[in-house]
């Protein structure tokens, strides 16, 4: 299904009966990301799935965006849908959007969860995201599956579960290069720990041990900012945890949604 909002097409899913959860996926991913976690929880909510702009099946205009832009999306298809509250769910890419709206749209969100994410990236990582920029720019997509894909699980991972793996990189390789593009523009620019002191709702905060862009470090600096926020770890997991450990992190997640 497709919602007109904010200038775009946004590509969206919903599954399940109850209070509305909406779940962001992360950077050169899509909604099928979350595959996994929608089995588990839409017994128990009505599951908000969407591609973010310049992902999926939605569009992917040319030229830099910006974080409150993508937060300006969400609230779009949220107002489409009707949705007045909900508990909200990001990863990576998908976490920032969600700092970024709570601050902008207080009183939306009902339970804040935040996984694999940052608040802050500092300047020494530009060219760290120029260079994935000119890479992607000048050779495509696939420039950056292979790198992408050993940061995002541990080598043990990859060895036991290629196919989890050769999924990711699809979802990597259809990702459109303006979109790509675009978000590798927004992401480097989030500097939002100063500001967490006013997200007002009960949040959760989720780690992989073995995360190397987003480490450990970063979600304890965001738990910290955010008044009552808890941190969960979970062990054996780098940057997509939800794919790496669905178990434990189908575990702390939910239980802290439904508790």
């Amino acid at each position: 299904m497709h919602a007109q909002g904010n200038g775009i097409r946004i590509r969206y899913e919903i599954e399940g009966e109850g209070p509305w959860l909406v779940m962001s996926h992360s950077l050169a991913c899509n909604l099928a990301m979350w595959d996994a976690q929608v089995s588990a929880l839409r017994g128990r909510f009505k599951v908000l799935r969407f591609d973010t702009r310049g992902h999926g099946g939605t569009d992917a205009p040319a030229g830099a965006y910006t974080l409150d832009q993508l937060a300006d999306d969400l609230q779009a298809l949220l107002d489409s849908l009707g949705v007045a509250k909900c508990s909200y769910m990001g990863l990576s890419m998908g976490g920032m959007i969600g700092m970024t709206h709570a601050l902008k749209y207080p009183g939306r969100f009902d339970r804040l969860v935040l996984c694999n994410t940052t608040s802050r990236v500092g300047p020494e990582a530009a060219p760290i995201w120029k260079g994935r920029i000119d890479a992607v720019t000048a050779k495509g997509m696939e420039a950056v599956v292979d790198g992408t894909l050993t940061r995002w699980f541990t080598a043990p991972f990859l060895a036991r579960k290629p196919e989890v793996a050769s999924r990711v990189g699809t979802m990597i390789r259809e990702t459109p290069v303006a979109g790509y593009v675009g978000c590798c523009h927004a992401i480097p620019k989030i500097d939002l720990n100063d500001r967490l002191g006013a997200v007002q709702c009960p949040t959760l905060v989720i780690a992989g041990d073995q995360d190397v862009g987003t480490p450990v470090e970063m979600a304890r600096a965001i738990q910290l900012a955010i008044p009552g926020a808890q941190l969960a770890v979970i062990p054996s997991a780098s940057h997509l945890s939800n794919l790496e450990q669905p178990e434990v992190f189908d575990y702390f997640s939910g239980r802290f949604l439904t508790t």
